[in-house]
């Protein structure tokens, strides 16, 4: 019986590491909602430090799959943070591999 369960997974998923990581997840799916959002906006929303949230951000941008805009508002710093098209397709395609690999 276990082998025949065995034989239904699909086991073969290459899992994103830079998406899967929770905190990286939360963000990429928020960005995914919005057409921007503020830093102070996701730390608020993600419950990270500022410190940690820069740090996931910046793996994110390095990957090229979010951009980061730093302007002034009312003379004040603003950070807004943009999925990119690659952001996108890299999390609409980790979502479908999740969805099919617990569906299986």
């Amino acid at each position: 019986m276990v082998e025949n369960q065995e034989n239904n997974l699909n086991i073969n998923v290459d899992i994103n590491r830079i998406v899967h990581e929770p905190a990286r997840l939360k963000i990429l799916a928020y960005l995914s909602l919005v057409e921007s959002a503020d830093f102070t906006f996701l730390v608020s929303r993600i419950g990270l430090t500022m410190g940690n949230l820069s740090a996931h951000i910046s793996k994110l941008e390095d990957a090229g799959y979010i951009v980061v805009n730093k302007e002034f508002k009312d003379n004040r710093p603003r950070t807004m943070i943009s999925l990119t098209s690659e952001g996108s397709e890299a999390f609409t395609t980790y979502r479908e591999e999740m969805l099919q690999l617990l569906q299986d």
